[in-house]
């Protein structure tokens, strides 16, 4: 991808003065509720209207979408709204529907994205359309994959393309619905930082109460816009109901993030300081999370040596770690006087979990 400022022009010419809002329902249920959610978003910041047509779930036997009839519920919301419209493809038929019915945006999903064959038959069913593209990260975190996504549709003629950012499956349970992995996204930025990228607070949380703070976080890393998932009766919504919002918790999110504009030097140094600061944000709750995996370890290593009456302190064990993290800290710029500060301090607290397991 040589001219990637050319994928950014759809984007420049909205001359939005906010970011770029894709919001609607996960899915499609019923043309009244399509309509009236449409209705209550048209007179909001939201540049797009989304709706899931064709729903993948990951078990068969869920709602899986209302099909080629909700694409004509999409028609009538341009009609009557003047809202462009946008909704996940995931093979050649679909494409062809959705062009067929004039549909403004096509997003692949992260199931597709993770195929080479399914994004290549989407590219190949796309070439030339001056339709907006986006791909969805991968559901491993793929780097390669995903630009592997972009470069086939680029290659196809089609310019006017971005990403979403989704988040990342784990078999591991935490806060989040998808680990955001904010490193990758950051990565994909510095390389083609031409390449619009929207992130997707619905998929990553998967908890509508999180999704403020996740959207403020990558506002504060230059994303260009958000996708948010919106239902006027969330709880009982046919898919996703736990990360769907209304339509007016919509508009009190977008009221409140705080939007970073450069339009001068003094308000660009803020925003790039905003912006490293986040991804230090972003670092040190990765930090967080990985030291309570360690102090979980440690207590299993302390339950171990309390059935075998082994002393919690072992000298041996610690000096190999202590060297090893040394030389490591070494190699990444880091003196040793902070390696040292830092992992007595861990080694301190995985002491303390193991004493209060073998005094319990």
């Amino acid at each position: 991808m040589e001219n990637t400022k050319e994928m950014r022009s759809w984007l420049d010419d909205m001359g939005l003065d906010h970011p770029l809002v894709i919001a609607g329902p996960c899915s499609a249920e019923t043309e009244e509720q399509v309509m009236r959610i449409a209705n209550d978003l048209k007179d909001t910041d939201v540049n797009y209207y989304r709706a899931g047509i064709w729903k993948p779930r990951t078990r068969p036997g869920n709602f899986e979408g209302v099909g080629a009839l909700g694409l004509k519920w999409l028609q009538k919301v341009k009609a009557e709204t003047g809202m462009k419209t946008a909704t996940e493809v995931a093979n050649r038929a679909h494409v062809e529907l959705a062009l067929e019915h004039d549909i403004d945006l096509l997003w692949i999903g992260a199931r597709s994205t993770v195929s080479p064959f399914i994004v290549q038959e989407i590219a190949d069913a796309l070439e030339g359309t001056d339709k907006v593209v986006l791909i969805k990260n991968p559901v491993n975190p793929d780097l390669s994959l995903w630009l592997g996504a972009v470069e086939r549709l680029y290659s196809a003629n089609i310019k006017k393309l971005g990403v979403i950012h989704r988040g990342f499956s784990t078999y591991e349970k935490t806060k989040y619905r998808n680990i955001p992995e904010w490193q990758l996204a950051i990565d994909l930025q510095t390389r083609f930082p031409d390449l619009p990228i929207i992130n997707d607070p619905s998929h990553i949380t998967g908890k509508r109460d999180m999704i403020f703070d996740v959207s403020q976080t990558a506002l504060d890393l230059n994303f260009d816009g958000l996708m948010i998932e919106t239902h006027y009766d969330p709880d009982n919504a046919w898919s996703d109901a736990a990360q769907q919002v209304t339509p007016e918790r919509l508009v009190q999110i977008m009221q409140d993030l705080r939007i970073r504009k450069e339009s001068d030097a003094e308000a660009e140094y803020n925003s790039k300081l905003s912006n490293l600061r986040a991804q230090i944000d972003v670092i040190d709750n990765q930090l967080i999370d990985t030291l309570g995996k360690r102090m979980k370890i440690s207590d299993g290593i302390g339950q171990l040596k309390k059935q075998k009456n082994v002393a919690v302190l072992q000298s041996n064990r610690w000096n190999q770690i202590l060297g090893a993290m040394i030389l490591e800290g070494e190699a990444n710029g880091l003196s040793e006087e902070f390696v040292l500060r830092m992992f007595k301090a861990i080694h301190q607290e995985s002491i303390n979990h193991q004493e209060k397991i073998i005094k319990a």
